[in-house]
């Protein structure tokens, strides 16, 4: 094997020049080498053995050996002796007892090609992936911030970054569209995400993140990066349009103006890392109502109504603010729903007073109807805030009195009432959820109604998998722009007040039962 001194020293210099190349421990190395030459003894001297390689960290001796645990009968003599042949074989093991390992020494031997081959791949794995626990230890803190580095090679429209001592990956969804990058390029992007890979890179970055924005502004706008300044949300259209939304900590700074810099300068750099993407800076407020009024500009609003349960906002104003609002492609109520996490119907006043309207008639018909009232007293029911006959029946007969003309006769008949027509209904609508077809995995779902189920039944929505399919849009409706048109989409359980958060949640949750392993 390695007989000569000047040999010994080499593998221990070889050692020393790889772990400092890798940035990795030197030990590590050394225990990388046993572990190949141990291998590669076993070629030598029969798999069944345990092989141990020791070097000696001074002299770079090699000892090999072969593990054996002491016994009081042998039955595999490749892994067990007993005390006495122990003892035979080195005088110092007599104080040795059952059970104890004992190193019995192996001749050395020169390496065959395939022992060596065999060595080298075991060492070169080891230190791969000892360089690549370095990589991520030396990276997983810096999760969550920008990094620079030099576009070494495009890779399937992928961009690989080298970081000094290592790579990272731009993924190709994770570029700005339309972004002419080459190799030899110095790129900022943020560092979203650091995995432990047994293959390729490690580092996960993004020019297209919302955070990289976020990160450009703390760069350059000091009162964010002393905390004067509170950055609350922000959206993007990578390459096209943004929106940040921000705070100010101190009262007696303005944000938005701290944000755009003297004559632009602070956003214009941002802008110009994002090769161009308009920013809209919205200053924030408590009140969402505000602020989405300020995140839809330059459209004009003339009131909005909030829903903080639902998580709504309806967003009235003029035929002239309708386009503005919008936004080309529907991307400016796109990005403002994304910033404040709020659902935003938009619409006219016309639009708004008819639906008004409508709502107020199918109330008041609902119960005229089914609780046998006058139109006058079914109005004036909506009219102090009843919306369904499940609000009358859970009342009480003081609250119902409240309401001037009804006496406590007349509410203690409402409420009966209510409660007979709800037992009715109910029992109506679980025989109509037989009917239909609907499967118990559907039925059983967490969060959707006896009422919605009959909806989704009547729609051919059968199973929790035709459920999980859907998209949230179907759930809930909303508007699209088809062609310049604004165009209202029915949801199947529009009418249930459902938003769009809860929609979301009902179809994942329905897709990690579907789809679990």
């Amino acid at each position: 094997m390695l007989n000569r001194r000047s040999d010994k020293l080499e593998l221990l210099r070889i050692a020393e020049a790889v772990a400092l190349e890798k940035s990795i421990d030197k030990e590590l190395i050394i225990d990388s080498m046993e572990t190949g030459i141990a291998k590669a003894a076993k070629s030598k001297f029969g798999q069944d053995n345990e092989i141990k390689v020791l070097i000696d960290r001074e002299s770079g001796d090699i000892g090999i050996f072969r593990k054996l645990i002491v016994v009081e009968k042998p039955e595999n003599t490749n892994t067990e002796i007993n005390l006495q042949d122990a003892i035979i074989l080195n005088e110092a093991n007599k104080d040795k007892k059952i059970g104890d390992e004992i190193l019995q020494p192996l001749p050395s031997f020169d390496f065959g090609r395939i022992a060596a081959q065999t060595a080298k791949q075991v060492i070169s794995f080891n230190v791969r992936e000892a360089e690549r626990e370095r990589q991520y230890n030396d990276f997983i803190d810096k999760k969550d911030s920008i990094l620079s580095g030099i576009v070494k090679r495009l890779e399937f429209g992928n961009v690989i970054v080298d970081l000094g001592r290592t790579e990272a990956i731009i993924q190709k969804n994770e570029m700005i569209p339309r972004e002419n990058i080459k190799a030899g390029d110095r790129v900022k992007a943020y560092c979203y995400d650091v995995k432990r890979e047994a293959r390729g890179q490690q580092i996960f970055l993004s020019r297209a993140h919302p955070k990289f924005m976020e990160k450009l502004f703390v760069q350059e706008v000091p009162e964010i990066y002393d905390g004067l300044i509170e950055i609350k949300s922000s959206a993007r259209d990578p390459g096209s349009r943004a929106k940040i939304c921000v705070k100010a900590v101190d009262t007696s700074l303005d944000p938005v103006g701290a944000c755009v810099g003297m004559r632009g300068s602070r956003v214009q750099a941002v802008v110009n890392e994002l090769q161009g993407e308009k920013i809209d800076i919205v200053n924030w407020s408590e009140d969402p109502a505000i602020v989405v009024s300020n995140a839809l500009s330059p459209a004009e609003v003339q009131r909005v109504n909030v829903d903080s349960v639902a998580k709504k906002l309806d967003v009235i104003l003029t035929e002239e603010n309708l386009s503005k609002a919008i936004g080309r492609r529907g991307q400016n109520v796109r990005l403002a729903t994304k910033l404040l996490n709020y659902e935003i119907n938009i619409m006219t006043d016309a639009e708004d007073s008819e639906r008004r309207q409508s709502e107020f008639k199918e109330k008041t018909e609902n119960f005229v109807k089914n609780l046998e009232l006058d139109e006058t007293l079914g109005q004036l029911l909506v009219a102090e805030g009843f919306s369904s006959i499940s609000d009358i029946k859970d009342s009480s007969p003081e609250n119902l009195m409240k309401i001037e003309g009804i006496e406590e006769d007349t509410a203690k008949a409402l409420i009966e009432r209510a409660k007979e027509f709800y037992q009715k209904d109910q029992e109506d609508i679980t025989q109509r959820i037989k009917d239909l077809g609907l499967q118990d995995d559907l039925i059983n779902h967490k969060g959707l109604t006896p009422g919605m189920l009959v909806t989704l039944g009547e729609q051919k929505i059968l199973k929790l998998e035709d459920f999980a399919d859907l998209a949230s849009d179907e759930l809930t409706g909303g508007y699209d722009v088809v062609k310049g048109e604004r165009i209202k989409i029915q949801g199947y359980l529009e009418d249930f007040a459902l938003s769009k958060t809860e929609a979301d949640e009902l179809i994942m949750s329905a897709r990690s039962i579907i789809y679990k392993d």
